[in-house]
């Protein structure tokens, strides 16, 4: 069969999400679910399995498969309109929170926890007035934590909601759009063959990024400025921040440097987590997990600034990923350093890291020096933040602090989209991470049933 009603490419949230919503109230459609990555229950990464070097496998089972890059995630599901993505852009902040609230009842009917995070407003009154004193902005948010490790049973439950009603293609790449006067007509896989469709849905995750960059500029679509998001990860003993992960366990700071005047944010934290590096377009980054059923003594998050580029510079994702770059050539991969070494202007030593009160979780990060890495304005910014945040939780900015780099967010490109992400193509869509509209499962979840449900007003449907 080469002809469907409606295609959907890419199997994260975001696609998940649409083909949910859409046999749930059209189930006579016919929906072809293209994913370049595995089944949920045959991905596995073989460095996981074997401990050795990454092997470099043409399609990373950590990002790319059933689930996308949220299935090996901690699952955090931010119930907030203001974090996790750009949605309010497109749609109104009571629509918002009721598709929020919609989602996140989906997910709980295939297996989230019932238990909230950041109920108590009174606690978070007080959190935010403590750091409204000291230059910080704290945003209250409800947080649903799935667990990593749980993450794959919610999305196999899912996975089986839909494998009679969605046809599905898996390790199957799609080489480009088929558009015909303007209109998109369906997609040319890699293997050369054509499939035909009345609607066409990118949402394909940011793995894919380059390659939907590639076609927005092919299809000249209107491109949009991204910023970059380059950072930190910070280690430290648990009960440094169990005042505020207790009341809210992921809390979102906001801080504007006073030197730079530069955004910088606290970002995925994980109580009694731990620091975890990734491989990503050849490059190693650092990353941070929260386990549903084990737990350390310590306790990691990002910090990150943001950066918009202005003319000329217009490459934010190249400079992002230099910087990651030179941390690798440097470190021979992820660099952990003492903050105290920071300070001093000396790089750290297994030595040195032993000697002090927090114990590594990412055993083979390379202890040495971040200053020949960061440029001096993102470690001014990055220093100011920890000196602020030390006024909330003391104990941030002991000299026994590790300092994890580098930590790159690249954010995709985005186009010119309507209020259901239709793009300049009629019956063309792109939803999710890849689109640069969400940062996190609960807004690629959304963004996915906005977009079916607009597909189905079409149809007659809703």
């Amino acid at each position: 069969m080469n002809k469907y009603d409606i295609i959907i490419v890419g199997a994260g949230p975001a696609g998940i999400f649409s083909a949910m919503e859409l046999i749930a109230n059209a189930p006579e459609l016919r929906i072809l679910l293209i994913e370049k990555g595995k089944d949920i229950g045959t991905r596995q990464c073989p460095m996981d399995s074997d401990g050795r070097v990454c092997r470099l496998c043409p399609e990373c089972a950590i990002v790319s498969g059933w689930g996308g890059a949220g299935a090996f995630s901690d699952g955090k599901l931010n119930l907030s309109s203001e974090i996790g993505g750009f949605l309010l852009k497109y749609v109104d902040t009571v629509t918002l929170h009721s598709l929020i609230d919609y989602v996140d009842s989906m997910y709980v009917k295939y297996g989230a926890p019932h238990n909230l995070y950041g109920g108590d407003e009174r606690e978070a009154a007080r959190i935010k007035d403590i750091a409204s004193k000291n230059d910080i902005m704290f945003i209250p948010s409800r947080i649903r934590h799935i667990g990593t490790g749980r993450c794959k049973d919610v999305l196999e439950k899912m996975r089986e909601a839909t494998a009679e009603m969605v046809s599905i293609m898996f390790e199957t790449g799609v080489q480009r759009i088929i558009v015909e006067k303007k209109k998109a007509m369906g997609v040319k896989l890699k293997n050369g063959q054509e499939i035909y469709a009345n609607y066409v849905i990118l949402a394909s995750g940011r793995a894919a990024s380059k390659w939907l960059e590639t076609e927005f500029k092919r299809l000249k679509l209107t491109i949009l400025k991204n910023p970059v998001d380059i950072g930190v990860r910070v280690e430290l003993p648990a009960s440094i921040l169990e005042s505020l992960t207790s009341v809210v366990y992921e809390p979102k700071m906001i801080f504007y440097s006073k030197r730079f005047d530069d955004k910088v944010r606290t970002f995925c934290v994980n109580p009694y987590g731990k620091v975890v590096k990734e491989y990503l377009k050849g490059m190693w980054t650092v990353n941070g997990h929260s386990y549903a059923e084990k737990k350390t003594d310590n306790t990691n998050f990002a910090i990150l600034v943001s950066t918009f580029f202005t003319e000329p510079f217009s490459e934010p994702i190249s400079y992002g990923t230099y910087i990651s770059r030179l941390a690798n050539l440097i470190g021979n991969g992820v660099i952990v350093q003492r903050l105290g070494d920071i300070m001093n202007g000396r790089r750290s030593t297994a030595e040195r890291i032993s000697k002090g009160i927090v114990e590594p979780t990412l055993k083979d990060a390379t202890p040495g020096d971040l200053s020949f890495v960061l440029p001096y304005r993102y470690l001014f910014n990055i220093l100011e933040m920890l000196a602020a945040l030390d006024k909330i939780a003391p104990g941030v900015n002991s000299r026994h602090t590790l300092i994890y780099g580098v930590e790159v967010k690249f954010y995709s490109i985005r186009v010119n989209l309507t209020d259901s992400f239709e793009t300049e193509i009629k019956d063309l869509f792109t939803i999710g991470d890849g689109a640069g509209v969400s940062r996190g499962l609960i807004q690629a979840s959304v963004s996915g049933v906005i977009t079916a449900r607009e597909i189905l007003r079409r149809y007659g449907r809703l």
